[in-house]
């Protein structure tokens, strides 16, 4: 079986293939090629016990489609894109690498002539206020964000493009990811982690929203389970509506928090600097905060258990079990 992941040197990407590069296999096949794509160079995997081939390019420019997909991978995990916060402050570049990138792959694979699993990492930013108490699987997308908007018609696309025969696709709505590893990116949501993460690594962190915002989170780890749930899952049972709400933890930043100081103490917590921001203020306040996955639960999805578990998830991951 061969797999290619879009995205590939991102932060999913990554762990993603490591989990892959590990099994060696997905649904019960070897995989023969795993191929890492992204704008920049992607790393492979340590100890990789299957081949593995990097590639870069610009998945929007004419012809860079047919090129990464000639070898018909049968397995695409699609991650490429640019993050909520940056495709909100640039219109165009939003546009052209989360719909356009997303259509050429899409079109390239219709040219083919093949049907391979393409797993859509969509968002909950496909939703938009006002909402329910809890959202469930018939509430309507109307995203408040360019970001939003461009993951609504990659869902679109996966469901119609499945539907033409031209893929076996399914999109996941992925919920916040926290906490995220690495350095803080332009994501407006980015502060979910950074208020974790950095004082568990002994640094100051910004909070610009006030502590009674809801949220819904899951953790890399449980992302990685979705995807690779996704791409194993018998697709008709799902019909034509091939975009599902993945479970996760809806808890305020007061109860991240709190989490918090359970598993590391007040002295860690205590790094934690309140500074409203304005702008992520009003991109958070459009932001859905609590659903009710039924058909994703009943798929057999699983997320975290509770915020705590999620912290010490990445003490165990990313700090190899101790913190600052």
């Amino acid at each position: 079986m061969k797999i290619l992941i879009t995205g590939g040197a991102g932060m999913i990407g990554r762990k993603l293939a490591q989990r892959l590069a590990s099994d060696g296999a997905l649904a019960g096949k070897a995989i023969s090629k795993l191929t890492l794509y992204d704008v920049v160079p992607a790393v492979a995997p340590a100890g990789a016990g299957v081949p593995v081939d990097l590639a870069t390019g610009d998945l929007p420019a004419m012809g860079e489609a047919d090129r990464l997909i000639a070898d018909r991978p049968h397995v695409i995990f699609h991650l490429a894109a640019i993050v909520s916060g940056e495709a909100e402050q640039d219109f165009d570049k939003g546009y052209r690498i989360n719909l356009d990138g997303t259509r050429s792959l899409l079109q390239a694979i219709a040219k083919a002539g093949y049907k391979p699993r393409v797993v859509f990492a969509s968002s909950i930013a496909v939703f938009g206020a006002p909402f329910p108490d809890a959202i469930g699987d018939e509430f309507f997308n109307t995203p408040l964000t360019s970001y939003g908007t461009q993951k609504t018609i990659g869902e679109l696309l996966i469901s119609d493009y499945s539907r033409k025969g031209f893929i076996d696709g399914i999109a996941i709505r992925l919920p916040t990811i926290c906490i995220r590893p690495g350095k803080p990116n332009k994501a407006a949501s980015g502060f979910f982690s950074n208020i974790m993460r950095e004082p568990l690594a002994g640094e100051e962190a910004v909070l610009p929203v006030g502590e009674s915002v809801t949220h819904w989170h899951a953790s890399p780890r449980a992302a990685v389970g979705f995807m690779l749930h996704a791409a194993s899952l018998d697709l008709a049972r799902l019909g034509w509506r091939r975009a599902l709400t993945m479970p996760g933890l809806a808890v305020t930043v007061g109860e991240q928090i709190a989490a918090l100081r359970n598993v590391a103490g007040d002295r860690v917590v205590a790094r934690i600097r309140r500074q409203p921001d304005s702008f992520v203020e009003g991109i958070v306040a459009g932001w859905p905060r609590k659903f009710a996955p039924t058909r994703a639960l009943e798929l057999g999805f699983t997320a975290d258990a509770s915020f705590e578990e999620i912290i010490r998830i990445h003490i165990e991951d990313e700090l190899g079990g101790k913190f600052a």
